[in-house]
Order: C-alpha cells, then structure tokens, then sequence
C-alpha cells in the first residue's frame, strides 16, 4: 500500500501538470509523426524510372504496359537518350533504361536482345528493375519462339495476339513477402521511441532529487516504509506513465499514421516494456548515486545521448566500427531495437528470447544497484 501511494504521487507529479503531458504525452508522438513521415513510408511510393522506346513493334509496348502495371516502379518517357542520362545523374530517377530500334524485329529473329540500362547508385529498387526487364525479355522471346512457325506474313500478327493474351494474366504466380529484411526505417522510428523512454530516466531522477530537496525521502525513511517500497513505489509510477506513452505511440502511429511496423502489437509493447525496465532500473541506481540535483542536466550528456547513438537509435549498428559495436552490447537500445527488427522478419517469441533475458537481467541489477543506494542526502537525513 505504501508503494502505491509513493507511485500515484510519482504519477501526479510526472502528467499531472501541461508540461508533464506535453513533454511525457504529446511530444512523443510528435517527434514519432515526423520519424514515420521521414523514415518509415519508403515503400509506399514507386520508384522513379525513365524510359526511351526506340521500338515500333508490339514487344516495346508489351513490356511498357507490363512495368506500368506494377506497383513497385512510376514510369516516365524521356525525349531522348541524353534526356534520360541527364534524369538519372540529377537524381531525378532511380535508374532509366533504353528499348532499341528493331527490338520486336530481333525478338522474332530467334535473337535476345538487351535493353541499355542507366543507374547512378546500386539500391533495391534498380536492381529489382533489371532483374524484372531481363524476366520480361525472356519472355517475349519465348512466345516469339512459338510463333515462329507461323507463315511470314502472319508472324506479326500472331506474336501480337499472343502478347495481348499474356497481359490478360488468366494464370498468375501469388507474390509473398518472405520478410528476409527490417522494415525500412524501423530501426529509426523503434530509436525515436526508446530515445523518449529513456527520457523518463530524467524525469525520475528530477523528482526524486526534488524529494531530498524537500526532505520529502527523508520522512519516508523515518516512517515506517522500507527502503524496498519506496523504491518500488518509484518504479510503479515511471513504469505506468511509460507504459501509457508506448500504449498510445503505438496506437497513434499504427491507426492514426497508419504506418504498419510488422511486428505483432503485443510482443513489441512487450519488448518496449522490457526496455523501460532497463530505464526504470538506470533512473533508480542514478538516483541513489547522485546527491546534487544541479547535476541533473549532465544526464543527457553523459548517458541518454550516449547510449542512444552506441545502440543504433539514430543509424544501424553496422555503420559503426568493430569497438564500437562490440561496446554497443552493453547498452539496451542494442537488444530493444534488435528484437523488434526480428519480429519484423516474422520471428516469434522464441526469436527474441536472448534480447529479453538480457534486457531483464540488466533491470534486476539495475533495479537491486538502486534499491540498495537510494537513501536521503546525509543533510537531509541530519535535518
């Protein structure tokens, strides 16, 4: 009961005032809002490719049409083969490619040809495009090599008909996601979220200070309530107002934003939840250790930053060099951002059992660090 009581006061003090909620409730899904827009739509949009289709024939239309109608790429006729450099280099579009003169003629002839093809950088999306034209191709030339035994005159005519018949798709293969890759910009937005979480290690550590200010701790510690209570009261406290953040960041980002992580919502609230034990835990031992509340800005320095960049909040891991990743298994951001990235892959609870036994047993020693350090300040406590 006493803990109870200690944790409604945390909660009061944390949102219950407007900066409390903007700071705790809705900056967070601010800042989430801006790191969605920026990093987490990549695929909703095609990308950019532009064309120059020198053919008169049937084969160059047929294979326009056949890329229009994906989704994964937005056509754009260019007037001329330097028109089409020109996008690409201006990173006007991903890639551009050149349909040749006599392409439908070279087709009927028994031959293969190959379509020019223009990139300034190597991404998924060009080399999807090239792996889609060369499919495209192979498939012309085998219709044109069903064809081939009709009379001269008529050669044309039923290559035509054919290809009009396959873009009619009556038999077509399903398309599955195998999921093999993160979502792109998951680990960004996941940064983001953990980046406020660790926040609320600030935030604990103010109130608490403030408590020995006042010596508010110190006439807990001469009541009777152990030391124990109050530290689990602090705890209960700064896990509901965190577990309220989570809750709505990801009920604000998933239905309002409609941005769709892959991960399932309860084994991510699940691995956030296991992180902020991890926040709770450092917030709790920094407490107990700190006695001058004017030290209080050097938290975001010396730890939240930090710890946010060694454990790829702001960009992937392997980016860093071989110390620095090997360093970065010391920190949470690590294992909470490489558990959500496995469950995005379709993993399932049995995929993120090391990264969650890892995040708890780094809240347990935590969590025992504070409870064992978290006194009043000897003034306070001579008071």
């Amino acid at each position: 009961m006493n803990s109870l009581t200690i944790a409604w006061n945390m909660i009061r003090q944390t949102v219950g005032t407007k900066k409390g909620i903007i700071m705790h409730i809705l900056l967070p899904c601010i800042v989430i809002s801006l790191a969605v827009s920026l990093f987490g739509q990549e695929r909703t949009f095609g990308v950019q490719i532009v064309y120059v289709n020198e053919d008169n024939g049937k084969a160059g239309a047929y294979l326009l049409e056949e890329l229009a109608a994906k989704p994964d790429y937005s056509l754009k006729e260019a007037e001329s083969e330097e028109a089409l450099r020109e996008e690409v280099t201006e990173n006007r579009a991903a890639a551009g490619f050149i349909i040749p003169s006599g392409f439908t003629d070279s087709l009927l002839a028994g031959q293969k040809p190959k379509l020019s093809m223009f990139e300034l950088k190597v991404s998924e999306g060009t080399y999807t495009l090239k792996l889609t034209l060369e499919e495209l191709v192979r498939g012309a030339a085998s219709t044109a090599g069903l064809v081939s035994s009709a009379q001269a005159q008529d050669i044309r005519e039923a290559f035509g008909a054919v290809l009009n018949q396959t873009k009619k798709h009556a038999v077509s293969p399903s398309k599955t996601d195998l999921q093999l890759y993160p979502k792109p910009g998951l680990n960004v937005v996941t940064g983001f979220t953990l980046m406020f979480l660790m926040n609320l290690v600030g935030s604990t550590v103010s109130k608490i200070l403030e408590e020995r200010r006042r010596r508010t701790m110190a006439r807990m510690f001469s009541a009777p309530v152990r030391a124990w209570e109050i530290t689990l009261g602090h705890f209960l406290g700064s896990f509901t107002v965190g577990s309220s953040q989570i809750a709505l960041v990801l009920i604000f980002s998933g239905y309002v934003l409609k941005y769709d992580y892959d991960v399932p919502p309860l084994l991510h609230f699940i691995v956030l939840a296991a992180f902020m034990l991890v926040a709770m835990g450092i917030a709790s031992a920094v407490a107990g250790i700190m006695r001058n509340p004017q030290n209080v800005g050097m938290l975001n320095s010396l730890i939240i930053t930090p710890t946010c960049m060694l454990g790829g909040c702001f960009w992937p891991i392997t980016y860093m060099p071989d110390f620095m990743q090997k360093a970065a298994n010391f920190v949470p951001q690590k294992w909470a951002i490489e558990a959500i990235e496995k469950l995005s892959v379709g993993g399932g609870l049995h995929s993120i059992t090391l990264p969650l036994l890892i995040l708890g047993l780094m809240a347990l020693i935590l969590l025992a660090i504070g409870s064992s350090v978290l006194r009043p300040a000897e003034t306070n406590a001579a008071g």
